[in-house]
């Protein structure tokens, strides 16, 4: 008998993830769960891929405004299909060649692509819409956002809505 996959909904427990992550930075790879932001807020948002135009825009911002998200108890962790090696090649480029740079922020390897498929996000060409998804302190699903790959995001919308919803 297969087992059914738990999908993000708002109002229920926000589906469980375990992956590798690529910390810019401390420099380090690290196995991440959502058991690792318990009693915290966490903002995940998923992106395509690595080494995308318009992704970066987004990341850099995210990681920006990291601080300011912990102010407010929420983490913030990007994920996309790509491996927690990618992340890290991606991070070590400069941004005016089309890496990131250092990041505030860790970045999750879903390889196998269950967390994309767990929040409802993985499209059919097999790659993350721009899904994002605000987590509650006791792991409960509060936002979920999902763009088309063409559509961006607002960074300072999402700080708002942590700002009024935590605060």
């Amino acid at each position: 008998m297969a087992s059914q996959v738990i999908r993000a909904t708002i109002g229920k427990v926000a589906p469980h993830f375990k992956a590798n992550s690529w910390i810019s930075s401390t420099g380090e790879f690290k196995e991440l769960s959502l058991d690792n932001f318990k009693n915290k807020w966490l903002l995940l948002f998923f992106y395509p891929l690595d080494f995308t135009f318009v992704c970066p825009t987004e990341i850099v911002e995210f990681s920006k405004q990291a601080a300011e998200f912990r102010k407010h108890n929420c983490e913030v962790v990007g994920c996309s299909i790509d491996s927690h090696f990618a992340h890290r090649k991606w991070t070590l480029e400069p941004r005016n060649i089309g890496g990131l740079g250092p990041l505030d922020i860790p970045l999750l390897a879903d390889v196998k692509k269950d967390i994309s498929d767990k929040y409802g996000v993985l499209n059919d060409a097999g790659i993350a819409n721009r899904g994002t998804f605000l987590i509650d302190d006791a792991q409960i699903v509060r936002h979920i956002s999902i763009n088309d790959l063409s559509v961006g995001r607002n960074v300072h919308e999402y700080l708002r809505l942590v700002q009024v919803t935590i605060d």
